[in-house]
């Protein structure tokens, strides 16, 4: 849509949103941070789906434009003018005549740039804030004066809550930690530090009698019980850190914890977050392709670090967008964090570059790195080079579309639209 046209359509649904909240009245949740909103968001849906019938925020549905279609019930409508006509006439309709209307929302709330979150706050009024963290070097990070301003930017969102409003906060980020000062609301902290009130510990990959790495396992320490919580399909500290963001909503809402543990067995992660696939010939993939960013990135590495693999441990990393003045040293970093995660390091993009650098700095040999202009050639290189137990990380921001890899080793390609991300036609032609 032309930029007119399109601040048009957001203050129509903007405004109607406010109307159908103010109609419905439903619970509020809302989660940001610059990593681990999405599978936050998708666990805290998990728990609340036990209790009452919640929607939550679709895909990448966590902007200005993304909260008011969640709101609506509705679609994005692309660049067809008719549909968002349509998205527009729903939200009337939906405000008009009677409708059943969930009980809880659960959006993920992002921002792009200055103002994003400030104009948010100027119409979302919320029942509880989570926010999982922020990182040295955040995402989006290009677009803002300082990491400071991000951070006060994404702090905003603590204002929308109403005065009997829960802050969830991720106590082993300093950063997000210190926001408890920023409110005199309630507030419940999760993380692994003793001094959090839902404290996390002996997280591990756990395997099936054959050796397949089957799931996450931990524990969870709440007034004074400690409960054993199981994950599987999924691995990584992020999702770790999003199953304890939503425990914590969970204690502070009074609700039973054994349930809510019960609902996070088997929680429905989207695709390229730090999913395990079958790969050709028998390989291994874990497919962490939606986005990236320095903090993910490590986390994601030292996951693959930690897995007991047979085969050999192959990182397919790709450019790490929107860092600013940040890129060079941000890529460098992560190329030395390959050395002692993995034994094949294979990089894609320009600024990937960097990532090889920094991985030749730790001592990796430059020679047997290859690098890759774009995902595309990076996926025929690895339909011959994958073997028997091989086991791939493959992740990049999102414009470096590394899905494009994932899908030229899946093994199971009939049903690569459900399991690849980035599947809509829209994203289809965009290639």
């Amino acid at each position: 849509m032309k930029t007119t046209l399109k601040t048009i359509v957001i203050n129509i649904l903007r405004i109607e949103s406010k109307l159908i909240l103010w109609k419905y009245k439903p619970k509020v949740v809302a989660i940001t941070g610059s990593v681990g909103k999405t599978s936050t968001k998708d666990a805290v849906y998990a728990v609340i789906s036990g209790i009452s019938y919640v929607r939550k925020s679709e895909k990448s549905y966590n902007s200005e434009i993304g909260l008011p279609l969640t709101i609506l019930g509705c679609s994005n409508g692309w660049n067809n003018f008719f549909l968002w006509l349509l998205n527009i006439l729903k939200g009337f309709w939906l405000f008009v005549w009677p409708h059943k209307y969930p009980k809880w929302l659960v959006l993920e709330v992002g921002i792009g740039k200055p103002g994003d979150m400030y104009r948010t706050a100027l119409w979302l009024k919320t029942d509880a804030v989570i926010i999982t963290a922020i990182g040295e070097t955040p995402s989006h990070i290009e677009f803002f004066d300082s990491r400071k301003h991000l951070i006060e930017e994404k702090s905003r969102l603590i204002k929308t809550l109403k005065k009997d409003g829960l802050l969830i906060l991720n106590n082993d980020d300093e950063t997000v930690s210190e926001m408890k000062e920023k409110t005199r609301n309630r507030i419940v902290t999760f993380g692994f530090k003793e001094d959090s009130d839902i404290k996390g510990s002996a997280d591990s990959i756990f395997y099936t009698d054959k050796g397949v790495p089957e799931g996450l396992i931990f524990r969870i320490d709440e007034a004074g019980s400690s409960l054993p919580v199981v994950i599987e399909g999924v691995f990584g500290r992020n999702h770790v850190y999003a199953s304890l963001g939503a425990l914590a909503l969970s204690s502070g809402l009074k609700l039973n914890m054994l349930d809510a543990i019960h609902k996070l067995k088997n929680y429905s992660v989207p695709p390229g977050r730090m999913r395990l696939l079958r790969g050709i010939n028998d390989s291994f993939i874990i497919d962490d392709t939606y986005n990236s960013s320095p903090f993910a990135s490590e986390s994601a590495l030292k996951t693959l670090g930690e897995v007991k693999a047979t085969g050999r441990k192959i990182a397919v990393l790709g450019d790490m967008l929107e860092l600013g003045h940040y890129t060079e040293e941000a890529h460098r970093n992560i190329g030395k964090i390959v050395k002692d995660n993995a034994d094949i390091l294979i990089v894609v993009g320009a600024r990937a570059e960097k990532i090889k650098e920094g991985a030749i700095e730790a001592g990796m040999l430059g020679d047997s790195i290859p690098k890759f202009l774009n995902s595309k050639e990076a996926g025929e290189y690895l339909k011959t080079f994958v073997q028997k137990n091989d086991f791939l990380l493959i992740k990049g921001s999102q414009g470096m579309r590394m899905e494009h890899v994932v899908e030229a080793i899946l093994e199971d390609k009939k049903n690569k639209s459900q399991l690849l991300v980035r599947q809509d036609p829209e994203w289809i032609e965009k290639n």
